[in-house]
Order: C-alpha cells, then sequence, then structure tokens
C-alpha cells in the first residue's frame, strides 16, 4: 500500500476501535468478540509501529500505556472541586428538604439521586472532542495532571462521539471492580506484597502509578455524572447525563428523577440493600436539586453545594461465631490479636477472620471462645469485632486472657503508658519485627527495592539477611541458587538494590521506620 492507502487504513481501524469501546463500555453492546477486537488492536500497533508518523496521542493504542516514568504536575482546575456535606440519616435529609424550601420559597424543585461511588474522584477535559488532561480532585482547587493514566482506561473515551460541545469537562469516579480488586490482591499475595485494603484504596493507589503501562493491567473503570460546559442550554441535570452518553461517555442507568424527599428515601432504601448485587462498591446515594438554575439560586458554602447531599449507608453487621484468637506480631513489635471465625458471608465476601485491635477491646467485649459475635466490614480487608451476643453464650465458656509472653519469641510483653497496644521488646531477635522492617524498607514509598515478602522469608531463612544493612552485602553466588532464583533474576535483585543508594534522605528516612519519626 502507498503511504496515504496506511494512512486511510490507520484512520479507519482507529474510528473501527473507538465505536467498539464505545459499544462495549457505554451501551454494554458489543458488537464483536473480544478475540476480533484483540486481532484490530493488534493489527493498528503493527501499523503504528511501523508507520509512527501516522500514529496520534489519541489513538486506541494508547490503552497499553508506557514504561516511560511520570512526574505528576499539579493543574488548577477551572471550576473549584467541592466536597458534599454528609449524613447516615433520615432526619437530616428532611432537614435539606426544608433548607431548600426555605430558599426556593414556593418555587417547585425535582431531586435526582445518584450511587455514591466508593472510588477515586477525576476531572476530564476534553477540547473539539479530544481528552487533553485528566486531573484527580486533589485539593479542590488543584489537583495531579494523571492524563497518561487516564488514557489506559478503556471505558473513558480519548475521542468523543458526534455533537459534543467544542469544550466539555466531565467529573465522575475512577474505581475497580470487585473481579478485578480479588485478581490484583491474590497476584499481590503470590509476588508477597502487600495487599490492598480495599477498591477505593487500590484505585487510588493505580491512579499515582509512575508508569502508565501498569495502570494498564490493573483492570480500571469509571462512571461520570457531572457536566460541565457553558454551551449546553440544557438546564436538567438528569437530561445532561442523559445527553453526555450520546457522547460516548459512561454514564450510569442507576439514576432517577424524584419529585420528593419521600421518593429519595424509597430509592435509599432499596439500594441499600440492592448495592450487594452490584460488580462495585458503593457507599451510599448523592441528592441533587435537578435544576441548574435552582443550584446556582441555593449557592454553595464555604467547602460544599447547598444544592446537594450525600447519604452514607451505614456498615453492614453479621453474627457469626468466634472460633479461637491468634496474635499477630508487627515491625515495631506491637502485638494484634486477630480473631478466627466460623465463615460468613459480610458484603459480598466470605469473612474468616477479624481484627480485636487490643487487649482493651477484648476486655471491653468480654469476649470468650464461641461466642456469638457481631462483625463489620468498614472498608477494610480485615473486618472487626463490633460486639457480643451475650445471651447465645455457652455455660462454662473460657474466657479470652491477653497474652503476656511474644507468641514468636517468648519475650515478656509491655505496655507503654498511655497506649492501647502490647508491646514485644525484643527487636533484634524476634523474627517477624526483624523481617517486617525489613519489608518495610524495600517498599516503594521508602527504598523501593524489588523484593516481596517471600523473598525476605527466604533469605532470612537461609541466613542471608539478619537487618536491613545486610542487602548491601548480598552477592550473586549466594543468591541464583537459591529456589525460585536464577541469573536473570538474581541480577534484577542486586541491579534494584543497586538503585536503591540514589533515594534521597527523605525516603531513606522513612524507610528506616524510626518509631515516632
Amino acid at each position: 500500500m502507498d503511504l496515504e492507502s496506511i494512512k486511510e487504513k490507520i484512520a479507519h481501524l482507529t474510528k473501527q476501535l473507538d465505536n467498539c469501546n464505545y459499544e462495549y463500555y457505554v451501551l454494554s453492546q458489543p458488537s464483536i468478540s473480544d478475540f476480533e477486537y484483540d486481532a484490530l488492536m493488534r493489527e493498528l500497533i503493527d501499523l503504528e509501529k511501523k508507520y509512527p508518523q501516522f500514529k496520534t496521542e489519541h489513538s486506541p493504542t494508547q490503552r497499553v500505556g508506557s514504561d516511560i516514568n511520570q512526574n505528576f504536575k499539579q493543574v488548577k482546575h477551572q471550576y473549584p472541586m467541592l466536597s458534599l456535606g454528609n449524613t447516615y440519616s433520615f432526619e437530616d435529609l428532611d432537614d435539606f428538604d426544608e433548607r431548600i424550601k426555605k430558599i426556593l420559597l414556593d418555587e417547585p424543585y425535582q431531586y435526582c439521586c445518584e450511587l455514591k461511588y466508593d472510588g477515586t474522584s477525576i476531572s476530564l477535559v476534553y477540547e473539539n472532542g479530544l481528552l487533553i488532561r485528566a486531573a484527580t480532585r486533589g485539593d479542590g482547587v488543584q489537583g495531579d495532571d494523571v492524563t497518561e493514566n487516564v488514557k489506559t482506561i478503556r471505558s473513558i473515551p480519548l475521542r468523543l462521539q458526534a455533537n459534543y460541545p467544542s469544550r466539555l469537562e466531565m467529573r465522575g469516579e475512577i474505581l475497580l471492580p470487585h473481579k478485578a480488586f480479588r485478581v490484583m490482591n491474590k497476584e499481590r499475595e503470590e509476588r508477597g506484597e502487600p495487599l490492598f485494603a480495599n477498591p477505593r484504596n487500590a484505585a487510588s493507589g493505580s491512579l499515582k502509578l509512575q508508569h502508565s503501562k501498569e495502570v494498564a493491567k490493573r483492570a480500571l473503570d469509571s462512571y461520570l455524572y457531572y457536566v460541565l460546559s457553558p454551551e449546553i442550554n440544557l438546564d436538567s441535570h438528569y437530561q445532561r447525563i442523559k445527553q453526555a452518553k450520546q457522547w460516548g461517555l459512561k454514564t450510569t442507568d442507576n439514576i432517577s428523577l424524584v419529585q420528593d424527599i419521600t421518593a429519595v428515601k424509597e430509592f435509599i432504601s432499596y439500594w441499600d440493600k440492592e448495592r450487594h448485587n452490584l460488580p462495585y462498591d458503593i457507599d451510599g446515594i448523592v441528592i441533587k436539586i435537578n435544576s441548574l438554575r435552582q443550584q446556582e439560586k441555593l449557592g454553595f458554602t464555604a467547602k460544599s453545594p447547598r444544592w446537594a447531599i450525600s447519604y452514607k449507608f451505614k456498615a453492614e453487621q453479621v453474627l457469626t461465631k468466634l472460633l479461637s484468637v491468634d496474635y499477630q506480631v508487627g515491625r515495631t513489635g506491637a502485638i494484634t490479636p486477630v480473631a478466627n471465625l466460623e465463615p460468613v458471608s459480610l458484603a459480598g465476601t466470605i469473612v474468616k477472620r477479624a481484627s480485636i485491635h487490643n487487649a482493651d477491646q477484648i476486655a471491653l467485649h468480654d469476649l470468650h471462645i464461641n461466642d456469638f459475635v457481631y462483625v463489620e466490614k468498614g472498608g477494610e480487608i480485615i473486618p472487626k469485632i463490633v460486639g457480643v451476643e451475650k445471651k447465645q453464650r455457652q455455660q462454662n465458656a473460657k474466657k479470652i486472657i491477653f497474652l503476656e509472653h511474644c507468641p514468636e519469641c517468648g519475650t515478656k510483653l509491655h505496655r507503654i503508658d498511655g497506649e492501647a497496644k502490647h508491646y514485644c521488646p525484643n527487636k533484634n531477635n524476634c523474627p517477624p519485627q526483624i523481617k517486617g522492617k525489613m519489608e518495610h524498607f524495600v517498599s516503594r514509598k521508602a527504598m523501593n527495592i524489588e523484593c516481596g515478602a517471600a523473598t525476605i522469608d527466604l533469605f532470612f531463612q537461609a541466613g542471608l539477611l539478619k537487618n536491613i544493612a545486610d542487602f548491601y552485602d548480598l552477592k550473586k553466588a549466594q543468591i541464583y541458587r537459591l529456589e525460585r532464583f536464577g541469573e536473570k533474576s538474581a541480577d534484577n535483585l542486586l541491579k534494584s538494590i543497586e538503585q536503591s543508594k540514589k533515594a534521597p534522605f527523605s525516603k531513606v528516612l522513612f524507610a528506616l521506620g524510626i518509631p515516632e519519626v
């Protein structure tokens, strides 16, 4: 083919893939199989490699990301990204409704009810239909420019469909679906890396990764829920959201336009139960005045709009049996009791363990073996015990008494005045403390050495690592004969250790993990 034909072929494939993304992520009506989609993508990638002069920054191939290191610059939002006021009660909703009536007087109004996604906020700016900037909320006035990372999220269009405004800002949420979260944590566990506490933390952390190629692997998703453009004449927020879908933007169908606060409460009650069937987390419902003219009349406080409020769901609780208690030793020597439970379904997952935090909590709840306990997830990966059903306690049940000696090294525990935790003072010879300090030392925010918990344990058992200084005495001959290691993996580890010597002082100080510093 001549160059002009190649240029046309690339343009045709680009349009075809853009349309496939729109059908799959926005309309949920894919017209081709995943296999066919991947074949089209490979064809476009190959053509762009051979003819890079025809590649654009808005090509669908940008979804795979880059290995180029990013330094996120701060960008100012054209319109401040304010937070919403929160409530947990219907009484507060009635008060909110009364405030609306007083300001709008006898003017009729409608509420728009939407799901409150439990992710991380994002602002997307489009000019002439092309995505030019994506920024985090930051402090509300300015945030991090994460455009390259956001380009890897397939549900966010790089170019809009027809009849869009020349300048458009969309706001929404980046989130991680449950399925992708489970896959990510399983992979981290296999690598010996710390698990993400919840999908929200995972989404937020993913968006700040320095390599967009890594972001592309994490299956992030998005929902957009606010439209900003002076060119749009629609006064209805609800209609604007529907219009945005026509431009190729992913908005939700779980949105309702209602006439009064009673209908708002019905919407909340429905989703308080139904949320557990969603493939992603929501933590409440957002209620907005539908008319933009009325929103402007209602105005803002210093921190939040007067025309919107967030109803937060209460954390779900379940009752299950407490079978036994284990004691974990952290890198600082802190002892944390963890309850082993009869497996129970909670917030969409099977829970087998729960944190009890400290000795005071054991005493507060007067815990006994085989007690029936109330467990609450509260957003964390290890749920917590929040109460006991003492009416179901067995006669002669064994009272749980907090340990007096370290479960790992046998040293007598001590408790610092004014602190809730008990500590093992054997800092230099207690294995979990030693390994915990090394795991903290190599972590991404510290020295960023590519060495997971499983590798540290392997080296510790082999006598190669006794403290953090030993990393810098490791030799290739010591490493590559160990299980799971070869010459290449040994070289990679030593290269990572050498690279860590360039870390700035602030990271070294953090890596040392000095108590109270």
